[in-house]
């Protein structure tokens, strides 16, 4: 179900920022530079050569087409109609913050040891002083904490046991202001990232993609994505990568959401030298960097997002 019919696109890369407030939206100049220089890595792959782009600078899109957007949120939604563009059936802006908020993969089920979520101070201060579980799984000796909504190794921090610093103290409690909850889990060595795309069609199948992996830099931001070479997975990475990809999109499903979505997973190494795997460490239900990697040729119809 490949599509050729060109589309316009709405880069909105920075969909989980407008999504965590949920009001009015304007990009910042920093994301906007940001997008321009992320834009030509998206032509070729994501972005056709027959597509257009909304973007100063760019060809001027033809009216009338279809429109595509990374997350067709209300912002984006906005550009399209203002573009004069024919805008695909999406989800409503209240499951694309939903399905994207990390309490939705929370409840899915926690992988990682001493991982949960703290809906507010007594269940983070009782998250991190699990001292002893961490000891055992994170040879950095600290926590990830994740802010809801986040992308490109945003709206994270680490944090050491023991006592916080007044720089730690402010950033948890602008996280825990608005009772949104932070995501808590020990920083672990990763040794291989990886992930697994596909598209959900409103009626709940699914077009799975190949396993790919990813490469990101110390802040978890997105780098690269190749498709994975036969052995990068073991047999028993794979079969648990492919399994969590299909539970998501059924919880996907059920949650009233529908289009691209990936699944991030990653290999990690415990202090005692044992090598462990997390089939399941973000969910985006949005389009992504290494999509197109992951799903080849296969493209939605036009009229769809």
């Amino acid at each position: 179900m490949s599509s050729a019919e060109p589309v316009a696109w709405v880069l909105n890369l920075d969909a989980e920022d407008e999504l965590a407030r949920g009001g009015a939206h304007t990009p910042t100049d920093v994301m906007k530079a940001r997008i321009e220089s992320l834009e030509p890595r998206l032509r070729g792959g994501l972005i056709r050569p027959a597509d257009g782009v909304l973007w100063p600078g760019s060809e001027p899109v033809e009216r009338g087409l279809w429109g595509r957007a990374w997350c067709l949120t209300r912002w984006a939604r906005t550009q399209l109609e203002q573009a004069e563009l024919r805008v695909p059936r999406a989800p409503s802006a209240e499951v694309l913050r939903r399905v994207n908020h990390r309490r939705f993969a929370h409840e899915l089920g926690q992988a990682l040891p001493s991982a949960g979520w703290a809906a507010n101070r007594e269940q983070l201060t009782s998250l991190l002083e699990a001292t002893g579980t961490l000891e055992q799984v994170s040879v950095e000796q600290s926590w990830l904490i994740k802010r809801p909504l986040g992308y490109a190794g945003r709206g994270r921090r680490t944090l050491r046991p023991g006592a916080l610093t007044k720089a730690d103290q402010a950033w948890l409690d602008a996280s825990m202001r608005d009772g949104d909850g932070l995501q808590v889990e020990p920083l672990v060595a990763r040794e291989l990232d990886c992930a697994l795309h596909g598209w959900l069609a409103e009626d709940g199948a699914c077009t799975f993609g190949q396993p790919t992996l990813q490469h990101l830099d110390d802040t978890g931001a997105w780098q690269s994505t190749e498709l994975a070479p036969p052995g990068s997975l073991m047999e028993s990475e794979f079969l648990a990568l492919t399994r969590e990809a299909h539970r998501t999109a059924d919880a996907l499903h059920a949650g009233g959401y529908f289009g691209p979505f990936g699944l991030d997973a990653f290999r990690w190494l415990a202090p005692d030298g044992q090598l462990h795997f997390q089939p399941r460490s973000e969910v985006n239900a949005r389009y992504s960097m290494g999509w197109a990697t992951g799903m080849g040729d296969f493209r939605p119809p036009a009229g769809a997002f």
